[in-house]
């Protein structure tokens, strides 16, 4: 099993920046890509970025040129640095990992509130 775990989150002012990290324990081994997506507070999901297990991102549109997605393969860890953040960036971020077997593990999430 793999367990992912976020962490990060917080108040921040428009223009501002935030890192949130995704700690993976478990299985590290079965892991392929590993990602992030959004919940707002109107409970709509939006896809923000994945990146391979070589390491190549890619972005939705909605936060290509601010967010920076990686991962430490030695820590277990990932990350997405956050830049020039926006108030329709509020909303709850979550980490997700693909399996090489197709199966998805995601984790508990964390909160990410932007202020104008």
């Amino acid at each position: 099993q793999v367990q992912l775990v976020e962490s990060g989150g917080g108040l921040v002012q428009a223009g501002g920046s935030l890192r949130l990290s995704c700690e993976a324990s478990g299985s590290i081994l079965s892991i392929n890509n590993m990602g992030w997506f959004r919940q707002d507070p109107e409970h709509q999901r939006e896809w923000v970025a994945i990146i391979t297990s070589g390491g190549a991102p890619n972005y939705a549109d909605s936060v290509k040129g601010r967010f920076t997605i990686s991962r430490d393969n030695a820590k277990n860890t990932m990350y997405l640095q956050m830049n020039n953040l926006k108030p329709e960036d509020t909303a709850v971020y979550y980490c997700y990992a693909v399996l090489k077997n197709g199966a998805s593990r995601f984790g508990e999430g964390t909160r990410v509130t932007v202020s104008s």
